[in-house]
């Protein structure tokens, strides 16, 4: 009930101010589970999909936004609950990835619809980054739902960071694409090439949606080489803007051998990886 009061206050007037367009949502299940995985282009991705759709969609957020104290504690854990998402702690890193997967799971066996990020946070250029297996995949595997990739577009022309008012002229668009099953790799959950196979194969489909540029290493990755590169030319840093529903909130790390395949997210980040324009690897 506090859901779709909070879908008519804050989505009604939503739709109304931006007028976001939408193709695919036929695709969407009348009833039953299914994975919602987006590319994260903006903070308001997760109040624009939610908007447009019938279906109550929850996404997870880290759990200080649940638990801060004093009147505006309750009045943001009260905000954050009404629009959807759910808690997860971050608290180390393998148990916050096994929390948010848990989480996943649990909402998926109610019949509803979770949503998830598989970049892990939002894109720092507009560019669409590799996709982190840990959260996703093992969610598919573990639900057995369907994952229907969904592809955001000029969100982030909206309110770009750092920018106080938002431009009603932007007109926001949502492509969805057709469910992808993956119950062929049923079991298969420990093998972590499976589960890079189910997320590259994901992230084609977004790629495809939004015709966005592909870019062969986290965004993680590519968030620290700008921070970098802009403490080096002594420019100021972004402004961290919050990310309550970044998908995969500390997911678990891959591990050695996972990181010397990716060629991404390791030590030898700012020598040796290239930026490259191609779809994403194993698909």
């Amino acid at each position: 009930m506090f859901y779709g009061a909070m879908k008519i206050a804050i989505g009604s007037p939503l739709k109304a101010a931006f007028r976001p367009w939408v193709e695919g949502l036929e695709n969407i299940p009348d009833d039953g589970p299914a994975i919602l995985a987006s590319n994260h282009l903006s903070f308001s991705d997760s109040f624009f999909l939610p908007a447009v759709l019938d279906r109550k969609v929850t996404f997870i957020a880290k759990e200080e936004y649940f638990t801060s104290p004093g009147v505006k504690g309750k009045l943001t854990a009260a905000f954050f609950k009404g629009v959807g998402q759910l808690p997860v702690d971050r608290s180390g890193a393998r148990g916050a990835g096994a929390a948010a997967v848990n989480s996943g799971v649990a909402v998926l066996a109610r019949g509803e619809l979770f949503g998830i990020y598989p970049e892990g946070t939002r894109s720092p250029d507009g560019r669409l980054y590799r996709g982190k297996p840990g959260g996703l995949a093992r969610v598919a595997l573990a639900s057995g739902a369907p994952v229907i990739p969904v592809a955001m577009i000029d969100t982030e022309k909206v309110q770009p960071v750092g920018k106080v008012m938002p431009k009603l002229s932007i007109r926001p668009g949502i492509r969805i694409g057709r469910p992808l099953d993956f119950e062929r790799y049923h079991g298969m959950e420990g093998d972590r090439f499976i589960l890079r196979s189910i997320t590259d194969e994901v992230m084609y489909e977004i790629m495809k949606l939004s015709g966005q540029e592909y870019v062969d290493i986290y965004a993680t990755a590519a968030k620290r080489q700008i921070a970098e590169a802009a403490k080096r030319a002594g420019e100021p840093p972004a402004d961290p803007a919050a990310d309550p529903a970044a998908g995969e909130p500390a997911e678990e790390p891959d591990g050695p051998q996972d990181k010397a395949q990716d060629g991404s997210d390791g030590p030898e980040d700012g020598q040796n990886q290239q930026r490259k324009r191609e779809q994403p690897s194993g698909t």
